[in-house]
């Protein structure tokens, strides 16, 4: 097996099982109701703007739109009269005639004076005629289209008091470039960047609180730690040591990493302290244990170790060190998660060898586990939306490793970005 792991390190011919080595439906699928709930209906007419501003607020208004669908919060509709934000209860009246008068009116404003566009968003409650959200923003032409998710997820949070997840990206690694490069992507698919440039292998992009990125690369001919600090715009390294580094994850208040490293027999389980820059050990058997992620609240870790057989998923205490599996059956487990809620972990595994791997959700007694792909090529890597709604992978059901994206229960599963080459490892922002 330790054979098999370094072989497989060294090659590097998969990225999923490194360290142990959903129906097919391409439609995305809209939910208009929770259960027989209904959703509460916003009208969104064209946003207002001055002569400078039209292409602007098309492309505002369109972004929003789409947020607030993505988020199925609310039934957006654009059919009614156009908005005149001179004479809002005027406007607001010619709604509310509408047979199937929308709960809300969500409107907005923009002017523009070099090099800024101000942005003005109003949203008024239909019952009340009254404005339940007035903000405003301010930016440059390529700072619209965050504005825009920013004000999305405002709305969302002022109306339904829940977190909108607009204005959160995915960190990926992907190989278009003939090497392995990191990239992060708008939760839409759109805004592809390129963060590296190590024309090595760099992999396993990892977020922390503070918006940093902590990544593995063979940069250095190794597999070190490095951190991309996207406000600095500079990569710094982390841990450099000879031996293996493969990141894990970070804890909850980004003052540490859980990593793998092979400064041990076996390959093993560390915690390192980045205030401190000191490392402790926390797993050390006669086994390979490898990657591992945090709980929500920091103290837990779930991992996956070969100690009784196959790859199987453990959860371990971090304060006494208390550890249990959580899978028993499975051929191979790999790359768990856990979820933002605490209440799943989601992993990749195959029931037994004949079978492609296939994205699962297991509880924390390790009593339920589900099944959320089947028969659609190979799918690893699951991250987590960070209000646990969605789940973004990879898979082959198109030939190549693309990224997709499905609900947590494995519904309308659909492509995330469609980017050259093949893609691994994604990581949702927090």
């Amino acid at each position: 097996m330790i054979k098999r792991i370094l072989s497989v390190l060294v090659a590097l011919c998969c990225v999923t099982g490194m360290l142990f080595a959903a129906p097919k439906t391409d439609v995305y699928i809209g939910i208009t109701s929770v259960g027989k709930q209904k959703l509460p209906a916003i009208g969104m007419p064209a946003f207002a703007a001055d002569e400078q501003s039209r292409e602007a607020a098309q492309e505002v208004h369109d972004t929003m739109r789409s947020d607030l669908l993505f988020a199925r919060y609310f039934d957006v509709t654009e059919d009614g009269p156009a908005f005149n934000t001179s004479k809002v209860k005027d406007s607001l009246a010619q709604w509310g005639k509408l047979p199937n008068k929308p709960s809300y009116i969500l409107t907005g404003t923009l002017t523009y004076a070099e090099p800024y566009y101000t942005i003005k968003v109003y949203v008024y409650d239909m019952a009340t005629r009254a404005a339940v959200f007035a903000k405003a923003f301010k930016g440059t032409k390529a700072s619209l289209r965050r504005l825009a998710h920013i004000a999305s997820d405002q709305i969302i949070a002022s109306l339904m008091g829940k977190r909108g997840i607009a204005d959160t990206k995915i960190a990926f690694a992907n190989n278009a470039t003939k090497h392995k490069e990191i990239y992060v992507v708008d939760y839409d698919g759109k805004n592809l960047q390129r963060l590296t440039k190590d024309n090595s292998i760099s992999l396993l992009p990892r977020w922390s609180k503070d918006g940093r990125i902590f990544y593995t690369t063979y940069k250095y001919r190794n597999p070190d730690i490095f951190a991309i600090d996207l406000r600095a715009g500079k990569i710094s390294p982390i841990i450099i040591k000879k031996g293996l580094s493969l990141i894990g994850g970070v804890s909850p208040d980004g003052k540490a990493l859980v990593f793998t490293s092979s400064g041990g027999s076996n390959p093993s389980i560390y915690i390192y302290n980045l205030e401190t820059q000191q490392k402790v050990q926390i797993t050390n058997k006669a086994s390979v244990d490898g990657s591992p992620s945090y709980s929500p609240d920091g103290k837990y870790i779930t991992f996956v170790s070969n100690r009784a057989g196959n790859p199987q998923i453990y959860v371990m205490e971090l304060a006494t060190g208390q550890t249990r599996p959580l899978t028993k059956n499975f051929n191979w487990s790999d790359t768990p998660q856990w979820s933002p809620t605490g209440e799943w972990i989601v992993f990749s595994g195959r029931e037994s060898a004949y079978h492609p791997m296939d994205i699962f959700l297991v509880d924390l007694t390790g009593t339920q586990i589900k099944r959320l792909t089947s028969d659609a090529g190979s799918n690893e890597d699951p991250t987590w939306s960070p209000d646990g709604r969605f789940i973004a992978f990879t898979t082959t059901r198109n030939g190549r490793r693309q990224l997709y994206m499905m609900d947590m229960d494995g519904s309308a599963p659909h492509l995330l970005a469609d980017v050259a080459g093949d893609s691994f490892t994604p990581h949702w922002s927090m």
